[in-house]
């Protein structure tokens, strides 16, 4: 839709003062800020996770914990990604505007319920799940809607520029909530979830008194119960069987054996596939599936579906990485790690930060599928590069790698996002948003559940014997080191991440006793554990790098095949569907920018 058409508003009053030229600014600034908001919630806890064990005065190691852990970790992701298809569709019924302001109104609610997290232990442990579960309803109404509202409210030649800003707040994000979690966590655990509260109960106030609807709603015949069910139940059980597969299981390092991991996959893929099924037959369905006929929306969508799974694991391996053995390698205290750990990965986030609005911007004028590619083959080289670092590398040629990746993600990020929202037409933006982000969010699960099966696979095969070996060498006795052996990979993974010591709990104070004090004192040490277990951890590393990097180039291969520039014409298409001039104006194919512009193909029917 055109920024210069008139549109709804919420009171015609409003028109006088909401100038088009302004209000377009003022959407892509309240948007931003919500995205911003809620991707930052994204990734704060991974950095912050020592802190709060401690508030809620839990022990890592405990039973159980693990999964406990996984799901504070990841409720808020799993609730998003489920939902943002559905909330897509609900918008484009109902208002994405409306939807998108009560996004921010839940997702503040949800902040302050975990920021007064009465409990502690266990009880702690599953309200903040729960709690981060609200966070995450209130994430997907801002996740579905907010590239939609900037699609209404730039014009084509614009809104590379606007989405890729937008975008920038999605993905950066997740970087600056790595260091906000370290900086805010080192002074109280429960500022990690306050800090959004002023943040949404501005942003919620501000949308609804600045924000109007520019769309057209759709008249919808009925809600598809059935599309909605199995979509988001087949997509709960994908999340649920990988999030699951990578705790130990009996005798086996990963959860892949266990029945429940397998059913579920199952039963998820074979709901997922029911709702392909049920969406070619219902008349109003969730999703229309025609979208995927047009080659620049699938195109671009498998391609942010494979970037998503290059870098998805990736926050979480070089927290582990930096946290765990970097930082306490140069005698940093476990104390101290989450925040230097958060800013060491600011060149990431800078790189991002620089590249993201002059790849959207130039891809306005020249079209997005070269900047795009060549953003996916910068991060291939990116992640390659870190593949040769050792486990004590020089800072600053690490610093330089991530630095390459943020550019690379920057150039890709803002054009992939251009060309998908472009493609379609205005009446399926909100669930083409949705759907969008479903694939971003689901690859970025899935990366996880590849990167600790591969990380943990490979840690089995070398850790028992650095164990063995180091362990006795330093003065255990020999059987006592033999059974700290085969202690569980993702359990050293997991006190890696949580940035301490395990020794200190696992050998008995007995034990600690027996040995000579100068023995007991390199145990116990900040650099003793994590030059022990650096070795696998490092051989393991490698093996996740080189799959993103194949992961990244087989993403810029599917962003060549996206071909021209494709821009839907809505104006072409209003009669047919009774929408007016002012609701509806004619897209611009600005084909004197550049030889990438096409504006030609077909819409899903009705």
């Amino acid at each position: 839709m055109s920024s210069q058409s008139l549109s709804p508003s919420r009171g015609t009053g409003q028109g006088s003062w909401h100038h088009r030229i302004d209000y377009k600014w003022i959407a892509l600034s309240n948007t931003t800020l919500g995205i911003l908001m809620a991707a930052i919630n994204g990734t704060i806890l991974i950095i912050s996770l020592p802190a709060i064990f401690r508030g809620l005065q839990v022990n890592p190691l405990q039973s159980n914990q693990t999964s406990l852990l996984l799901w504070i970790l990841l409720g808020f992701n799993v609730a998003t990604t489920i939902l943002l298809v559905s909330f897509g569709r609900l918008s484009d019924a109902h208002g994405r505007v409306k939807l998108y302001n009560l996004g921010f109104a839940v997702f503040t609610f949800g902040s302050i319920l975990l920021f007064l997290t009465p409990g502690v232990g266990i009880a702690g442990e599953w309200e903040l799940t729960i709690f981060r579960f609200v966070q995450g309803i209130g994430g997907a109404f801002l996740f579905a809607n907010s590239a939609a509202i900037l699609t209404d409210a730039f014009p084509v030649e614009e809104r590379g520029f606007a989405l890729g800003l937008n975008q920038i707040a999605a993905i950066g994000g997740g970087i600056i909530g790595l260091v906000v979690g370290g900086l805010l966590s080192v002074v109280d655990w429960r500022l990690v979830f306050l800090v959004s509260v002023p943040v949404g109960l501005a942003g919620t106030i501000w949308a609804y008194i600045a924000l109007r609807e520019t769309a057209v709603t759709r008249e919808s015949k009925r809600i598809d119960w059935l599309g909605n069910i199995t979509f988001g139940l087949g997509l709960l059980g994908v999340l649920i069987g990988l999030t699951y597969s990578i705790l130990p299981y009996g005798a086996h390092v990963t959860g892949w054996s266990n029945p429940f991991v397998i059913w579920s996959l199952i039963l998820g893929v074979a709901l997922l596939i029911g709702f392909i099924v049920i969406e070619s037959f219902v008349p109003d369905p969730m999703f229309h599936l025609n979208l995927f006929r047009n080659r620049a929306f699938a195109a671009g969508n498998i391609s942010g579906l494979l970037a998503a799974v290059a870098r998805g694991g990736l926050q979480f391996m070089m927290i582990i990485w930096l946290q765990g053995i970097w930082l306490p390698l140069h005698g940093v205290s476990f104390a101290n790690t989450p925040l230097d750990a958060g800013l060491d990965t600011i060149p990431q986030m800078v790189g991002f930060f620089l590249a993201g609005p002059i790849s959207g911007r130039l891809s306005d004028r020249y079209g997005s599928r070269w900047f795009a590619t060549i953003g996916m083959l910068v991060s291939a080289a990116g992640f390659f590069a870190l593949n040769t670092l050792h486990a004590d590398f020089s800072y600053w040629v690490f610093a330089f790698y991530i630095f390459m990746i943020g550019i690379g993600m920057g150039l890709f990020s803002s054009p992939n996002t251009s060309s998908i929202m472009s493609s379609v037409p205005a009446r399926y933006r909100g669930v083409a948003s949705g759907m969008r982000a479903t694939f971003m969010n689901a690859g970025m699960m899935l990366s996880m559940g590849v990167f600790f099966t591969i990380v943990i696979t490979n840690m089995a095969s070398h850790l028992p014997t650095a164990l063995a070996t180091g362990l006795a060498h330093a003065g255990l006795p020999a059987a006592f080191a033999s059974k700290l052996s085969h202690l569980p990979p993702m359990a050293v993974l997991f006190s890696a991440l949580l940035g301490f010591n395990p020794l200190a709990k696992l050998v008995p104070h007995t034990v600690l006793a027996s040995i000579p004090a100068a023995a007991r004192a390199t145990l116990l040490s900040v650099h003793f554990f994590p030059t022990l277990i650096s070795g696998a951890f490092m051989a393991s590393l490698r093996v996740v790098f080189l799959f993103a990097a194949a992961m990244s180039f087989v993403a810029a291969v599917a962003s060549v095949l996206r071909g021209k520039q494709y821009i839907y014409d809505d104006a072409a298409d209003a009669p047919a569907h009774g929408l007016g001039v002012s609701a509806v104006a004619a897209e611009r194919t600005v084909a004197e920018s550049g030889p990438e512009r096409e504006d030609t193909g077909t819409e899903p029917t009705d």
